[in-house]
């Protein structure tokens, strides 16, 4: 089966403590996804750590979707490492650095995921799952400059990279 890799960074306007301190709240979660998902934390703690476990309910092309992550890594203001244990996916690792750059902070995602149901699922990416992935993270990225503080670069152009492969 095919994993397929998404790649984002995006540096912000704001301290790695701070910016790390925005992702542990487990409540900004709902408000980094597209209104369309309808994202809601149905269990889980307020703020993340090491094993953690978060229950969420959304719609997915449609349907409703129960998504259940662990936070499988955690080091604080640096990293941390969320994948699903229940799903839309077959496969969900979403990695999350923090880099100290230029008196902001890099947030770089690194996402391995594999959908489903073989070649169907492959089909699926091809045709539509890829690019609402990609306009997803172009919500975030949005929203993050609307909540955190304008993103761009250290030098103050305005840049977001986003990268997709498959593995």
């Amino acid at each position: 089966m095919a994993d397929y890799i998404l790649e984002s960074r995006v540096w912000l306007a704001r301290a790695r403590p701070e910016v790390f301190a925005f992702f542990a709240e487990s409540a900004n979660l709902v408000l980094l996804a597209p209104p369309s998902f309808r994202l809601r934390i149905v269990a889980g703690p307020p703020a993340l750590s090491t094993g953690a476990v978060v229950d969420l309910r959304m719609t997915w092309l449609g349907m409703p979707v129960r998504w259940r992550t662990f936070i499988r890594e955690w080091d604080p203001p640096f990293r941390f490492v969320d994948v699903q244990v229940r799903g839309p996916y077959a496969r969900w690792e979403h990695r999350h650095r923090f880099l100290d750059v230029g008196g902001g902070t890099y947030v770089e995602d690194r996402v391995t995921y594999r959908l489903p149901l073989g070649p169907l699922g492959r089909t699926a990416h091809r045709l539509f799952v890829r690019r609402q992935i990609a306009a997803m993270w172009s919500y975030r990225t949005r929203r993050l400059d609307e909540l955190i503080g304008r993103v761009g670069l250290p030098s103050g152009n305005r840049s977001i990279e986003i990268h997709s492969e498959e593995l």
